[in-house]
């Protein structure tokens, strides 16, 4: 499929088409790709919440000339097994990239995480400093800036986190007739995206049913916990992490909590932080050729 690199630039193709694998982790059955030789330095892509391992296709055809490429899907979402009960924790998505490392067998592993998947990259990394060699964020440390807020008394979080539970359970998966409606909700997501892009975001991200076209996430990823951002365990976990960092940030990501340049990354040791202009929370997919630049720049030191 033809697809844009950037808004105005020209089309190149995703002349590779990934193997897909699987492994287990809390006994539920995880989906990942493969690309390219496993012969070369392994590097491991982990995507963000309701999102899925094929939008890393671009990102992953541009890095298999130096590393063996794989990417998740989170459980619950993609093709990977959907969590009974619901549970879409930080701490269980952690423990599946591990489950996933250990199904590799390639450790040390170079990570990007986008989103949530960079928030679960440096859970990864803090625990298991040792088997990380290099990481890159995206977008991934939200909760940072989540800190800075009034915190909710635990009684207040506890019930509305039962109530929200309670109404996911009647939540009925969105279906569209066409993928060209379910594209459009693609692109009403995200304004950056071209055409051609949104559409293979969506016939990637979802799937057939009796009643149409439905998104691969577990509506259970929307999801919150009553339990909120811990700073003190967060900076703990991150203070461990001793590999080259590059934590990169979108200019136009949602409102000014999520400005990086201004919150306190003091916990972490070798790092840089960048923002790319003319971008948003998918810095990936908004400003491809700008993001890869960095990030070559920063795998090849």
């Amino acid at each position: 499929m033809a697809l844009a690199v950037t808004r105005g630039q020209s089309v190149a193709l995703y002349t590779m088409q990934p193997e897909s694998r699987y492994y287990t982790s809390q006994r539920l059955k995880m989906h990942y790709l493969v690309w390219g030789d496993e012969t070369k330095p392994p590097l491991i892509l982990i995507h963000g919440t309701r999102d899925h391992a094929r939008s890393w296709d671009r990102t992953a055809e541009a890095l298999i000339d130096r590393y063996c490429v794989y990417a998740p899907d989170l459980r619950g979402h993609g093709d990977s097994a959907w969590a009974t009960g619901g549970d879409y924790s930080i701490i269980d998505y952690a423990l599946d990239i591990h489950a996933l490392g250990e199904a590799i067998g390639r450790a040390p592993y170079t990570i990007v995480g986008h989103s949530l998947g960079g928030g679960v990259a440096l859970q990864y990394a803090g625990t298991f400093p040792e088997k990380v060699a290099k990481l890159v964020s995206i977008e991934g440390l939200g909760g940072l800036g989540w800190s800075h807020g009034q915190r909710r008394p635990a009684h207040v979080r506890m019930r509305q986190w039962v109530e929200s539970m309670r109404k996911l359970e009647g939540r009925e998966l969105r279906t569209y007739s066409t993928v060209d409606e379910a594209t459009q909700r693609m692109v009403e997501a995200n304004r950056h995206l071209s055409p051609e892009l949104a559409r293979h975001l969506t016939l990637t991200g979802t799937r057939q049913t009796g009643d149409g076209l439905t998104w691969k996430f577990d509506n259970f990823t929307h999801a919150g916990s009553p339990y909120e951002f811990n700073m003190e365990d967060a900076r703990d976990l991150w203070n461990q992490i001793r590999c080259p960092m590059l934590i990169i940030w979108g200019e136009e990501s949602w409102g000014a909590r999520f400005n990086t340049m201004d919150l306190d990354l003091s916990a972490f040791h070798d790092y840089r932080a960048i923002k790319v202009e003319q971008a948003g929370h998918w810095v990936h997919h908004d400003q491809f050729e700008v993001f890869i630049s960095h990030v070559n720049e920063f795998l090849d030191e």
